[in-house]
């Protein structure tokens, strides 16, 4: 396989957001693809050089996508990260290896927090095996309006990485 790397998301990406977001077997556990007008305001706030977004590339291909965003979560500011692999390049391990070098890029971010959380449907067995694989805690299971004022709720796992614990980020142990 071709070497894996992340890039910043940018202007000319927003054919691999309708992809990402815009198909229904993509958004499965995501209360449903997105309209075209809130993937084109979705684009517009990736392609900005603060965003946190990233690519997923293997050799020149864009295969997917993975972020890091502050939230707000039992009276505390945390990292959120999510993550996204096209059909076609899924169970070859793209979002784990993402995720790995996305977790590098939040130790390194001038703004540091303690945790970072995941939040993905307890229906998503390889999302929560990402989760495992890179060390998360599972704390809890808990329903979400997603996306928020939708009326869709979303039944989720919580999973937290503390990032001051020891050891290498994402490690399997």
């Amino acid at each position: 396989m071709s070497e894996i790397r992340i890039e910043p998301w940018g202007s000319g990406d927003l054919a691999l957001m309708r992809r990402l977001l815009g198909d229904p077997v993509m958004t499965e556990h995501l209360g449903g693809p997105e309209s075209e007008q809130k993937i084109a305001e979705r684009q517009a706030r990736y392609e900005k050089p603060d965003s946190r977004q990233y690519k997923v590339v293997v050799g020149d291909v864009h295969a997917g996508a993975v972020g890091y965003w502050e939230k707000e979560w039992r009276g505390t500011t945390v990292w959120e990260v999510g993550w996204l692999v096209l059909p076609e390049h899924q169970g070859r391990g793209l979002a784990t290896a993402g995720m790995r070098l996305l977790l590098e890029v939040i130790k390194a971010d001038t703004v540091q927090y303690q945790f970072v959380h995941a939040f993905p449907s307890v229906d998503n067995a390889p999302s929560n095996s990402i989760c495992r694989k890179l060390g998360f805690t599972l704390l809890e299971a808990i329903d979400f309006e997603y996306p928020p004022g939708s009326g869709s709720v979303l039944h989720c796992n919580d999973w937290r990485l503390d990032l001051t614990g020891g050891g290498a980020l994402g490690d399997p142990g």
